[in-house]
């Protein structure tokens, strides 16, 4: 029972492994950091993976694990963050390499979004991994007219930080 549960969270994570990239680029700001920020959320997955459901989709699931310990991670940031020992954990996994190459507009983009408070972050993220309002309301537990009025704004908001 053990082996088929590592082997259905190791499969399902390698899968949707970029959505932990996406997000620890997001909340980091070097290699190091996402890095870390990448082994603290697959601990937090794998913790919380016997509480899986089902009710949602994996992916769907593990945008809220994986945001909820990034921001948790991000508010604490100001301390020094300690992240448990990967090697405790008994399976490994398969990490395709990360390609780090931007152009300028992504990361000018990528700057602006920095600027966001938290909420709005996961909510972009969520918006450009082309999730619809109603994914992303159940996702961050809000209603879906307040996350298409929030995304107006953050919309609005993002304009102003890049063209000032």
């Amino acid at each position: 029972m053990k082996k088929e549960l590592e082997h259905s969270f190791v499969t399902s994570l390698e899968k949707n492994q970029n959505i932990v990239h996406k997000i620890c680029r997001l909340y980091t700001h070097d290699q190091e950091s996402h890095n870390d920020l990448f082994q603290e959320i697959t601990i937090q997955l794998w913790k919380a993976y016997p509480n899986f459901r089902g009710d949602s989709k994996f992916s769907t699931w593990m945008y809220r694990v994986a945001l909820n310990t990034a921001i948790t991670l991000y508010r604490k940031s100001k301390r020094q963050v300690k992240t448990q020992d990967f090697d405790s954990v008994m399976f490994r996994i398969k990490s395709d390499p990360y390609d780090d190459t931007q152009d300028k507009q992504l990361n000018l983009m990528y700057r602006a979004i920095k600027e966001l408070n938290d909420i709005e972050k996961a909510l972009v993220f969520l918006y450009l991994e082309d999730k619809s309002y109603k994914e992303v309301a159940d996702t961050l537990g809000i209603t879906e007219v307040n996350a298409r009025v929030k995304m107006n704004r953050i919309k609005t908001k993002l304009k102003a930080i890049i063209n000032p």
